[in-house]
């Protein structure tokens, strides 16, 4: 493992206890770790997060892994491999055609994932410097939230899962949906230019 950086590792399984114990031997083992127990909090902590590698359970209630796999090679490129007790071969070609980096069956323990998570890392280039998203993006998302609640009289947590859901329809970060949203508020109350 890059010893000048912690690389970070999302963990998404709707088994609590897998969850739990996955996060647990790989923080242990010196990485970062966050963990999401649906797919629609992994897409949420992946947009936020940036990890290094997503770890996917493959059936799930709602998003399945298939799904999170899915936004991950196509709206942020962040490399992401299996963990499931299905080894059909219906199953593996739907991996294949994904680009998983691995594909595991369970059971497994963590002696069995940080060989295969560790040699991931060392065939995966270095990631790249990048900027965070300028800090102007999160009370953007924020006041669309509040915009969203006060337009569709919805709760916080409402407002924000039609925010996340609207974004992925329309394969947008959440960030750039929160500025359309509030640049079209802003566009009546423009002074015309005529």
């Amino acid at each position: 493992m890059n010893a000048a950086r912690k690389r970070t590792i999302l963990v998404v399984d709707d088994d609590r206890l897998v969850l739990a114990t996955l996060a647990h031997g790989l923080a242990q083992a010196g990485y970062d770790v966050i963990d999401a127990d649906n797919g629609d909090e992994a897409i949420l902590l992946a947009r936020e997060h940036r990890p290094d590698l997503v770890l996917l359970d493959i059936r799930m209630q709602g998003k399945s892994g298939f799904d999170v796999a899915a936004y991950l090679r196509e709206s942020s490129r962040v490399p992401f491999m299996f963990l499931s007790a299905f080894a059909d071969a219906e199953t593996a070609a739907q991996v294949e055609a994904l680009g998983a980096v691995a594909y595991l069956t369970k059971p497994l323990d963590i002696g069995q994932i940080l060989p295969v998570v560790d040699a991931v890392f060392a065939h995966l280039p270095a990631p790249p410097a990048r900027p965070v998203e300028p800090a102007v993006t999160v009370p953007d998302v924020m006041i669309a939230v509040g915009v969203v609640m006060q337009r569709d009289r919805l709760s916080r947590v409402a407002a924000y899962r039609r925010l996340v859901q609207t974004a992925a329809a329309e394969g947008q970060t959440l960030a750039d949906c929160a500025s359309r949203l509030l640049d079209a508020i802003e566009q009546p109350a423009s002074p015309s230019g005529s």
